[in-house]
């Protein structure tokens, strides 16, 4: 059982106050507004309505139009659209926080301590759950073992899901509870390990094969997920992002998010994607709800996944990995199975993502849009999730039928080695190609990925402009030819993201008509090299002209702005 973090008072207190018939003004600013194609508009001040809408921008010298009942002095600081991060997990990033997290550990050594230490810590819990672990940032060079976790914790069940969430770790027990053995097949779209020169489990399972033992794990109860997201909602706040598309929607976690906007703790926007199609019908029923609570909720439409990970080989390529010969990944569905997905979801015009990181798979998401695109006409905004490995001559096609590019450059530093790796080097002149793939004419969404990656954004942007890590390696960039201008990167990770979620004209621009989601930044990203880019902290979070996080006071600021004015 997850223990509980916070009581009923404190959810309470998140409750967001009734907006006030007020205009406001924000001036004495550097503002930034974003255009999708990554031209850009400066301004020095803001109106916003009392309906939390920007009614006009201004320039140096210019006055207001309306009457202003409140101004806030921008103290010359550099304010920009709250980010839209185009493809996370909002649930998981939420419920990873109530749980054990390995993202950082450098060794198998590493890990299985703080597992150890984790099970002492919490000796009553029937499971031991867990994610985030990275063999490949480990340097361990195989999957690790059941045996390895039986000897840190042998009297109960341990799950750690890994970092990708594409395969998952567990010891003898949580194996046993799944009733996975040697006889046990692999299942569709799916692999359990074995060990070498036998069918004896290993201890990972990927991609369809975790449910088998999944499926056994007692769920969350609706106040944990309560929980999960308020903590959630405080981490993306806190970085910057008003607004996200949440890909895999469960039926609990659109009552989770329902919840929060019933009781007004609802703040940030959430874009959601069905996690199956009976979720789709079961939320949205003949189509895409209605936008609800001022702008802060819609399920869009059905994320389908085609494929697997690079890193749990599960990635689905057009030939065999470089270090893993006769292996080709794992395509999760058949061309028929995807095609009859898509044509029940874009039926009711709900929107469709398609995760594909391999070249095989993204190959296959491209025909199916094709063939489709004829049959359901209009603006569909087909969509390819992470879009990581392309074959060159494919590139081309995402130009075509208004698809969008859902990509997320911090995988690309994460990853770099790994690829090579994975596929040699040879096979890479199509990998995160975001240049690439504006030079098409795709419509670019930029996002993390949370909680694979960090939820901060401006690491991504910076990885967008200089094809370098942290470290600034590699030098020079990796494959440089794929770097896209500051503005370009922006513009992906506001305005692109939201179009991408059919969400331009409410947010994601500033501009006329739009709802006030802003941010202050310490620094000015357009002007940044990449290190000081990665250096910009998020001071404040702004969204429909209220402020709900202020970096000086560390926490959410719910007050209402006129509070701070």
């Amino acid at each position: 059982m997850i223990r509980r973090l916070l009581g009923s008072a404190a959810l309470a207190a998140l409750t967001v106050a009734a907006p006030a018939a007020a205009d406001t003004l924000v001036d004495n600013v550097q503002g930034i507004s974003v255009n999708r194609d990554g031209t850009i508009d400066r301004f020095t001040g803001m109106v916003i309505d009392p309906d939390g809408r920007i009614s006009e921008l201004l320039d140096s010298g210019d006055r207001a139009t309306r009457d202003i009942d409140y101004r806030i002095d921008g103290k010359g600081r550099t304010l920009v659209p709250g980010f839209v991060d185009g493809h996370l997990h909002i649930m998981e990033l939420g419920l990873g926080t109530l749980t054990l997290d390995l993202t950082d550990t450098q060794s198998l050594e590493e890990a299985l301590a703080r597992i150890a230490d984790y099970a002492r810590q919490y000796p009553d819990r029937p499971w031991l759950i867990g994610r985030g672990w990275n063999q490949e940032q480990w340097g361990l060079g195989r999957f690790p073992t059941s045996e390895e976790l039986d000897a840190v914790v042998p009297d109960r069940p341990v799950w750690m899901v890994r970092v990708d969430n594409h395969a998952a770790w567990g010891n003898s027990l949580a194996l046993a509870a799944g009733n996975v053995t040697a006889e046990t097949a692999d299942p569709e779209g799916g692999r359990i390990e074995r060990l070498a020169g036998s069918r004896e489990p290993a201890g990972v399972l990927v991609d369809g094969a975790q449910a088998l033992v999944a499926n056994e794990i007692p769920p969350p109860l609706p106040e944990d997920r309560d929980i999960a997201f308020y903590n959630a909602q405080q981490i993306l706040l806190s970085h910057g992002v008003t607004a996200a598309a949440d890909m895999g929607t469960s039926v609990d976690d659109w009552m989770t998010f329902r919840r929060a906007g019933d009781a007004g703790r609802l703040q940030m926007r959430i874009m959601t994607y069905a996690l199956s199609v009976e979720a789709m019908l079961t939320i949205g029923g003949p189509g895409p709800t209605p936008w609800l609570y001022d702008d802060r909720l819609r399920l869009n439409g059905l994320k389908i996944y085609l494929d697997g990970a690079l890193g749990s080989r599960g990635a689905w390529l057009l030939e065999d990995y470089s270090d893993d010969a006769g292996n080709r990944g794992l395509p999760l569905l058949n061309g028929t199975q995807l095609r009859n997905l898509m044509s029940r979801a874009a039926l009711d015009d709900f929107q469709v993502a398609i995760h594909a990181i391999g070249d095989a798979a993204n190959r296959e998401a491209l025909d199916a849009i094709d063939e489709l695109s004829d049959d359901y006409p209009g603006d569909r905004r087909w969509r390819i999730e992470h879009a990581q490995i392309v074959a060159p001559v494919d590139i081309a096609r995402f130009g075509a039928h208004g698809i969008v590019a859902s990509m997320q450059p911090v995988h690309q530093t994460s990853d770099r080695l790994m690829a090579q790796a994975r596929l040699g080097e040879d096979r890479l002149t199509g990998a995160y190609a975001w240049k690439s793939m504006l030079g098409a004419d795709a419509t670019l969404a930029f996002g993390t990925d949370a909680p694979v990656e960090p939820v901060d954004p401006l690491p991504g942007l910076a990885a967008a402009i200089s094809r370098t890590d942290a470290q600034g390696q590699p030098f020079g960039g990796w494959h440089p030819e794929q770097t896209i201008s500051r503005e370009q990167a922006l513009a992906a990770y506001t305005a692109g993201s939201a179009y991408a979620g059919f969400a331009e004209g409410r947010f994601g621009s500033l501009r006329p008509g739009e709802r006030a989601d802003f941010v202050f930044l310490s620094g000015d990203p357009l002007m940044a090299n990449p290190q000081e880019m990665r250096d910009i902290r998020v001071l404040e979070t702004w969204v429909a002209g209220y402020r709900v996080y202020d970096a000086a006071q560390g926490r959410q600021d719910m007050r209402q702005a006129s509070e701070g004015r």
